[in-house]
């Protein structure tokens, strides 16, 4: 009997390491982008709030400097906007993709805007069914603001890439 018992909490144990981890394409988000709950300038010099809200979802008006929000609409509005690129970036991708693909491809989509994805050539191979290594690769060219390369991009596009292999 106590084999037996050890034979199934093996397995569990198991079952639990080699399972895929979904990875949140939220986590990732607030990971990378930080909380700010007054408005700031980001490196590109756009007013942005929250979890790098750039425009209210409650009104559609952009953020302008001066903006304060709180924790609670901070976190709302970041569902509401990772949900609204998370169904974009769906209706754009035509292969199958796994949960975790789906997740990076959503944080990399709420940074750089989903017309940025549609037009780039990570999602022209993704769709064109090439391995997904090379793929992957195209997260490391998304690292430049203002034609300057920012550490904090290469982090986030590493972290991206990660989970999209994963």
């Amino acid at each position: 009997m106590k084999n037996k018992q050890y034979i199934v909490f093996g397995a569990v144990a198991l079952y639990f390491l080699l399972k895929p981890n979904k990875v949140k394409a939220e986590t990732i988000i607030r990971k990378h982008e930080g909380l700010e709950l007054s408005a700031y300038l980001d490196p590109v010099g756009i007013p942005t709030i929250g979890f790098g809200t750039t425009r209210n979802p409650d009104t559609g008006q952009k953020i302008k400097m001066g903006d304060t929000i709180s924790l609670a609409t901070a976190l709302r509005w970041l569902k509401i906007d990772t949900d609204k690129v998370r169904e974009r970036v769906k209706k754009m991708v035509k292969v199958p993709i796994t949960a975790n693909q789906l997740n990076a491809l959503t944080s990399f989509a709420y940074n750089v805007g989903t017309t940025a994805l549609l037009e780039s050539t990570l999602l022209r191979l993704l769709n064109s069914r090439t391995d997904k290594k090379i793929v992957a690769n195209q997260f490391d060219r998304w690292v430049y603001a203002k034609g300057k390369k920012l550490p904090g991009l290469v982090k986030r596009r590493a972290e991206e890439k990660q989970v999209f292999l994963s």
